[in-house]
């Protein structure tokens, strides 16, 4: 069932928010198109967005900062263990530059044929950038970024397994990927929907001693990738389609503000998700001119516990 453009978003469970900000608003580039809360749960917990200038699918990074809570997460196999991001093949060399000179360690590898840079979030998630020369999508250019060595948007994401067969057939039969390379070792495999592409792959490694990883909320992990469907007629044609094959637990639709999501469990553990996005994007709640300005609190939160909540919340300089 080929119903799945591609990546709609990545959500990552982070450690301070103001570290997080000055990460991925600062030192990669992206734009903050919202601050809002976590929409589970009884306790404030950031809910960051950052991607290109309108917050478009597949150039979103979201993150929920936990430090203040205290709450930590294993990172192990049933995870996504790397996020890339996509960077045109010319820019490597600015970017490697760009982050030694902030104190990030950077070393250089080599996979399937794309040259990449890894580093880390300062909350131990690891990141890929990968030279590209076939992505299309808009960046966001900032005084000390040039757009044209500016991040694009979403490469795709490495998810730690350990063993690859069934995961294999999930790609292909559940979620309507191809596997379109896999290393000599047997150690990667690459899956790609619509085209494949930056924006459009789901990459996989064999680690078979590695430890089960964190389902739950905590700092450290990668929670959830989500993927882009058309609207709600699709998305619930896809949730049938998973529950016939035997996927029972995938979650009903949920309203989160921007986009409405349904989750499912992947047979290694990772936690995927079928979204689409709302006509007005995240512009329902304020201005394009004013996207990511302000802390936007949901409309399902009584507005007088905004001052409650506020206190609750670290700070953000910006």
């Amino acid at each position: 069932m080929k119903v799945l453009h591609g990546h709609h978003h990545l959500t990552l469970c982070v450690g301070g928010a103001q570290e997080d900000y000055t990460f991925h608003a600062d030192l990669l580039g992206l734009k903050s198109v919202k601050k809002t809360i976590l929409y589970d749960g009884k306790l404030p917990i950031y809910h960051l967005y950052y991607g290109n200038e309108n917050g478009d699918p597949s150039t979103l990074i979201t993150t929920f900062s936990f430090r203040h809570t205290g709450l930590k997460a294993e990172r192990g196999t049933g995870q996504v263990r790397t996020i890339a991001c996509s960077i045109p093949d010319t820019a490597l060399a600015f970017w490697k530059s760009r982050l030694e000179s902030h104190g990030y360690q950077v070393d250089e590898l080599e996979r399937f044929g794309e040259n990449r840079l890894r580093f880390h979030h300062p909350c131990g998630i690891e990141y890929e950038l990968v030279g590209t020369r076939n992505d299309a999508r808009k960046p966001r250019g900032t005084d000390d970024i040039p757009e044209a060595k500016a991040i694009r948007g979403v490469h795709s994401v490495t998810v730690s397994v350990r063993s690859i067969k069934e995961s294999a057939k999930f790609m292909q039969l559940a979620m309507g990927f191809e596997q379109t390379r896999d290393d000599r070792a047997g150690e990667y495999h690459r899956f790609e929907v619509n085209g494949g592409g930056p924006g459009k792959t789901v990459e996989f490694i064999v680690e078979p001693d590695r430890d089960q990883g964190s389902w739950f909320y905590g700092e450290g992990i990668v929670h959830h990738v989500a993927f882009k469907v058309n609207d709600k007629d699709v998305q619930k044609e896809y949730k049938d389609y998973l529950e016939g094959l035997g996927f029972t637990d995938v979650s009903e639709s949920k309203d989160r503000g921007y986009f409405h999501s349904i989750y499912f469990r992947t047979p290694a553990g990772a936690l995927f998700e079928a979204a689409y996005s709302v006509p007005e994007g995240f512009c329902v709640d304020e201005s394009a001119d004013r996207l990511g300005h302000d802390f936007i609190l949901p409309a399902f939160v009584d507005a007088d516990r905004r001052a409650q909540i506020m206190t609750q919340l670290e700070k953000i300089t910006y």
